[in-house]
């Protein structure tokens, strides 16, 4: 009778040096970066009303209506202040910030103000319009500040398939 011979097999140890030296320089790299990150917030009013309450007619409530189309700008009791038409599928911004710092040198308190957004308008679009209506770039003293324009914001919901309001003639009187 034949003796088989068994050949001893030795298991092969893992070598993770090289895994453990990675995880030891990228846990930290990883750690101080988080702190280096900034999360911006903006609050939002939602606007509404107690039932049977009703607003001052003589208060002036600022609406900015933002559609694919254009920008509205109108105070929701007298009427349309402005139309701004999208330039190439881009929103006018600037004339925005310009209609608005002109609104609020006429009225220096007012610092609320409503987005009307209809369904259509990307995230991108609505958070712009939100910086662009919030504050502006001022030079003062030779530095530049971000100076206040209406800072609280409120949202609401434009109607579907709204279409852009025929510009105001300033011939005629209408706008301001």
């Amino acid at each position: 009778m034949r003796r088989r011979h068994r050949r001893l097999e030795a298991s092969a140890d893992l070598d993770i040096t090289a895994f453990l030296n990675l995880m030891i320089v990228l846990v930290p790299v990883l750690l101080l970066g988080m702190v280096f990150t900034q999360i911006r917030m903006i609050e939002l009013n939602f606007p509404g009303m107690e039932a049977g309450e009703a607003p001052p007619t003589d208060q002036f409530r600022l609406v900015v209506t933002v559609i694919p189309d254009g920008l509205e700008v109108a105070d929701s009791d007298r009427g349309l202040i402005e139309v701004l038409p999208a330039k190439e599928q881009n929103q006018d911004y600037e004339g925005l910030r310009t209609v608005l710092q002109q609104i609020k040198s006429r009225v220096p308190d007012k610092t609320d103000v409503i987005l009307e957004v209809g369904p259509e308008v990307d995230y991108q679009t609505l958070v712009t319009v939100m910086d662009t209506v919030r504050s502006y770039s001022a030079v003062v003293a030779a530095s530049v500040v971000e100076a206040e324009l209406f800072p609280d914001v409120s949202l609401m919901d434009a109607e579907e398939g709204r279409t852009l309001a025929a510009r105001a003639d300033a011939a005629n009187g209408e706008g301001a």
